[in-house]
């Protein structure tokens, strides 16, 4: 045997070794790469090359909102039920003692803003719960002292005109009884009132051309 046909048989050998090896690798390579897109695709909540988040922990958020949208929802109609259903006041009187009522709030304020005109028909029912005077509101307006009535509209007659809407309103808060004016019990225009006595009361809050008074 020669050297030239032995140097050709170790050639070959190694070539055939250097090609498996190479083989042996490529299928390693081609099994891993198998493997892990295998692992990506039928992995539950997740698709093959993307990174996604687990459907239970996604819908997380989702519901939370869903949550709180529903809460604002409710609160929303919550309060357009308050504002459509009318405060019951704390103080019941018949319809035809109301529209005395507003109608002499409607004489004593006329021209008043509706805070003044609130404020008249306050000092009218701080006088209902008060002792020194009668214990209904028709008792109050139509109260004599003296010779002459407590209010000036039922002497010269004013109070039989109309009462606005306004004064209908300001009536309807007044006995609600919110606010009592802190129970002011008169009030009176200082540019034209003659009565001293009135001038010495306590000032609560001057509105408009009225000052209340307890």
């Amino acid at each position: 045997m020669n050297k030239t046909y032995i140097k050709t048989i170790i050639v070959a050998c190694v070539a055939t070794f250097t090609f498996l090896i190479q083989q042996s690798s490529t299928v390693e390579a081609i099994t891993e790469n198998r493997v892990i897109n295998e692992e990506n695709l039928y992995k539950p909540g997740q698709q093959a090359d993307s990174t996604t988040v687990d459907p239970q922990e996604n819908n997380k958020p989702k519901i939370e909102i869903i949550k709180k949208e529903s809460n604002a929802q409710m609160a929303e109609k919550k309060a357009e039920t308050v504002k459509q259903e009318p405060e019951k006041p704390a103080v019941s009187i018949s319809n035809a003692e109301k529209d005395l009522f507003a109608r002499l709030v409607e004489a004593e304020a006329k021209g008043e803003s509706y805070e003044g005109k609130l404020a008249v028909a306050t000092v009218v029912l701080n006088r209902v719960d008060s002792p020194q005077f009668p214990n209904t509101v028709t008792g109050v307006i139509k109260q004599v002292v003296g010779d002459v009535y407590a209010f000036s509209p039922v002497q010269n007659g004013a109070i039989n005109k109309p009462a606005s809407d306004e004064s209908k309103r300001a009536v309807e808060e007044a006995l609600t009884r919110k606010d009592r004016l802190s129970d002011s019990l008169y009030f009176y225009n200082p540019k034209i009132t003659s009565d001293k006595w009135i001038r010495t009361r306590t000032v609560v809050k001057t509105i408009g051309h009225h000052v209340f008074a307890k």
